[in-house]
């Protein structure tokens, strides 16, 4: 199903129904005479990766930020797991299971794997030091429940790491504290063939585990690779909404640009 539509109705619930897991409804966001997001819906659902389109400006990372709690939205509401909620901070984004994974990673390169996922949130033991074996036990854990073989050993600092490496670890740092939809900011940007490969096979392995995905990415190969649906923001407004599997690359190139596409045109 393909809709373009100013206001862009959400999508029906995905087969085997249920509600979305984090929806957003009538976002606004400006800053100064700048106007990000103008009444924007959004919806996600458990074990659906949901892609986050648009041109630079169009108001993407400005809607991850409000959902991330970094941002808070001048008006609109959010709904999890049909429950209106309030975010003020990244914390209460957290408490909630909502966890992202910005481009830059946010990784220490001085720091080994167990160090990364477990910064700020670590385990300690009855005598109140680090309770570094249990740590290493529950790293490996979650990296074993993603199918992670890139990582041979936790103890290596992340500055020797790939790209495809380092994006695994911040992804299994995200999804180790009861997530329930994470938010990927970029995941494939700057990496290689390889590399890229690793990351989209670890985006399928969320969905499989039942997690909601936000995917934002201008790379549309990789897009209807992975995505379920696409949602295509232009100029803050949710413009046109995809179902991958049915959708054509040039018609969401349309509804980006604003022009016309085969099967008809994003509103200006």
């Amino acid at each position: 199903m393909t809709q373009h539509d100013g206001s862009a109705a959400p999508a029906p619930a995905p087969p085997g129904g249920g509600g979305p897991r984090l929806e957003a409804l009538g976002i606004a966001k400006a800053f100064g005479a700048v106007q990000a997001l103008i009444d924007v819906d959004f919806e996600v659902y458990p074990g659906e990766v949901v892609a986050l389109v648009g041109d630079n400006g169009a108001g993407k990372s400005t809607l991850i930020k409000v959902l991330a709690g970094i941002h808070p939205a001048d008006s609109g509401r959010i709904r999890f797991e049909g429950t209106d909620v309030e975010i003020h901070g990244p914390r209460d984004a957290a408490a909630l299971g909502i966890e992202t994974v910005y481009q830059d990673l946010a990784l220490c390169d001085n720091l080994d794997v167990v160090g990364n996922m477990f910064l700020g949130r670590e385990h300690l033991g009855p005598t109140r030091a680090l309770d570094e074996i249990r740590m290493e036990q529950r790293a490996w854990e979650v990296l074993d429940s993603l199918n992670v073989r890139t990582v041979s050993n936790v103890r290596l600092p992340v500055a020797a790491m790939s790209g495809g490496q380092r994006q695994s670890v911040a992804v299994a740092r995200a999804v180790m504290w009861n997530s329930k939809v994470v938010l990927l900011d970029e995941p494939t940007a700057a990496l290689g063939i390889a590399q890229t490969r690793e990351v989209l096979e670890l985006i399928r392995r969320l969905r499989e585990q039942g997690l909601g995905v936000v995917l934002i990415s201008h790379n549309l190969a990789n897009v209807f690779d992975v995505a379920d649906r696409i949602i295509v923001l232009r100029l803050g407004r949710r413009v046109a909404t995809f179902e991958a599997a049915e959708a054509d690359a040039d018609d969401v190139v349309a509804a980006i640009t604003g022009l016309t596409g085969r099967k008809g045109a994003a509103e200006r």
